[in-house]
């Protein structure tokens, strides 16, 4: 029996999930709410998986997957959707992972993000980043930022991701999307090119090494506003882990180009709702001079004190607060609370009361 992907993917979009896994040995399932669902459909084995692969593929891609056992690339199918697809081996059969791109890009409003987020799109210099696991919608949050500022400013913004997710008309801002793989060879590459294409803003699609650690962070120094994701869960672990990339001898110099560069931080999970969906929980960092300094002077342990004072001034929440909130909402249930919890002793503490 032959599938076909295209029926597959628009099974992704008529139950409203996030994304489509094709692995050999087991049925099509897809991820709803953060959980795996199986289709009602008969197990797959490696060559029904790479007929259906290939088809959506050029005959550059092929040989690029081949050749490299691994492949990144994004898809429009007509009347579908957009997909950004990997596709990689298991025990030598091919597997696909499609997860879903919307095409309409959310506003800032429709996320319900708060004040602080369009106070932090009106920098005109320094490094904000979004992090969080695979899945958590840093992708969206920046794209809804990037709307923000495509709406109200005019800019000339770059973006490097691999592949390109999000795709943004020209309304107020010029927009250059670049594809590594296609339009760059790397994103360090891309980085450096970019100081000689007149950005004003710089979206980093991920920030994987030393090399584009450290152009995201001379970028932002020199006069761009810089966007990047990482995958850490909490603003102090952003900092070790953007710090760590580094040699021992180097990070000294890295702490104080952090400590001056650095806007903010605003590390997310998604949360199952009761009742369907999923909800943002954000812990948002702005460097303030006593960040700034804790930062340079290697006291990252002392971040997260520093970031329950003064909130109502500052525009800085934890994770632990907002999660505190939604279980005083009923928005979320108690075991999930505790489960997406960066600090689930800090959270039980909390909430014994409620």
């Amino acid at each position: 029996m032959s599938l076909d992907i295209r029926k597959l993917l628009k099974s992704v979009v008529a139950y409203k999930s996030s994304d489509l896994h094709l692995v050999a040995r087991s049925e099509p399932q897809i991820r709803i709410d953060g959980k795996l669902v199986a289709l009602n459909l008969p197990k797959l084995d490696g060559k029904m998986i790479e007929e259906m692969a290939y088809s959506l593929l050029t005959e550059k891609q092929k040989k690029e997957f081949e050749e490299e056992l691994e492949l990144d690339f994004a898809i429009v199918l007509p009347d579908i959707g957009r997909f950004r697809a990997n596709y990689y081996r298991v025990m030598g059969d091919i597997a696909c992972a499609f997860r879903i791109i919307p095409i309409d890009i959310p506003s800032l409003d429709q996320l319900n993000a708060k004040k602080i987020f369009k106070e932090l799109i009106k920098r005109e210099k320094g490094l904000i980043l979004v992090t969080g696991p695979t899945g958590s919608g840093k992708s969206t949050t920046l794209a809804a930022m990037l709307n923000e500022i495509n709406e109200t400013e005019s800019k000339h913004i770059i973006t490097v991701e691999d592949p390109v997710e999000f795709m943004h008309d020209n309304k107020k801002c010029l927009f250059s999307h670049r594809n590594v793989g296609t339009d760059t060879r790397s994103f360090g590459r891309a980085l450096k090119f970019a100081m000689r294409e007149d950005p004003d803003i710089i979206l980093i699609g991920e920030m994987r090494d030393q090399e584009t650690v450290g152009a995201a962070l001379t970028a932002a120094e020199t006069g761009h506003l810089v966007f990047g994701t990482l995958h850490t869960n909490s603003a102090p672990e952003t900092i070790n882990r953007i710090i760590d990339v580094f040699s021992g001898e180097e990070q000294p110099q890295v702490r104080a180009q952090l400590s001056t560069s650095l806007v903010a931080v605003i590390s997310q999970a998604l949360i199952p709702r009761i009742g369907g969906g999923r909800i943002a929980a954000q812990e948002i960092m702005i460097t303030n001079p006593a960040i700034k300094n804790l930062i340079r002077e290697d006291k990252v342990h002392q971040l997260y004190s520093q970031m329950q004072l003064n909130q109502q001034q500052t525009g800085m929440c934890t994770q632990t607060q907002e999660i505190v909130e939604y279980l005083k909402q009923r928005v979320i249930s108690k075991e999930n609370a505790i489960q997406y919890c960066n600090r689930p002793e800090e959270l039980l503490n909390i909430i014994k009361n409620l």
